[in-house]
């Protein structure tokens, strides 16, 4: 993580516990501790604060969508009728119930919307692009990019 990304209410052994985690969330507090540079109990105390004050949101599993069958990737602009606060907000409520949308961003530009889309093949995403995501509120129109080889993707 880069000094210049990180906040500056968290000091360098912070920095060096948020580190640690995005390698291994796994470790042990006793490992951490070794690996920062403090004693046990203060590195404990720290990581309860950085995640009190919301700077570690939680932990994950980072699974393997190939052994899952969900190797198929597809990035969906979305062009909303009206962009209301209201019509944001219910875009917004329901594309939250698509499992299928690995992330949505808001975007500046041509269109409203770009959706990261997760499944096992390209049947599989027609259906959920003609039932679930051109059924959202507001959606007037969509264009679909086919990822054809994953190069970074730490988003898991």
């Amino acid at each position: 993580m880069e000094n210049d990304a990180i906040d500056s209410q968290i000091d360098a052994f912070d920095a060096r516990i948020i580190a640690a985690l995005v390698e291994d969330g796994r470790m042990s507090v006793t490992d951490l501790a070794a690996r920062v540079g403090l004693s046990r109990s203060p590195c404990q105390a720290r990581l309860k604060r950085l995640m009190d004050e919301g700077y570690i949101r939680g932990f994950r599993a980072v699974l393997d969508p190939v052994k899952l069958r969900l190797e198929h990737i597809a990035f969906t602009e979305v062009k909303l009728s009206e962009t209301t606060e209201k019509a944001l907000s219910a875009f917004n409520a329901a594309v939250l119930r698509i499992k299928e949308v690995e992330a949505c961003h808001m975007i500046a530009g041509s269109f409203d919307y770009l959706l990261k889309v997760r499944t096992r093949d390209i049947r599989r995403y027609r259906a959920v692009l003609g039932e679930k995501i051109s059924a959202l509120p507001h959606v007037a129109s969509t264009s679909t990019y086919v990822v054809m080889e994953p190069v970074k993707d730490d988003g898991a």
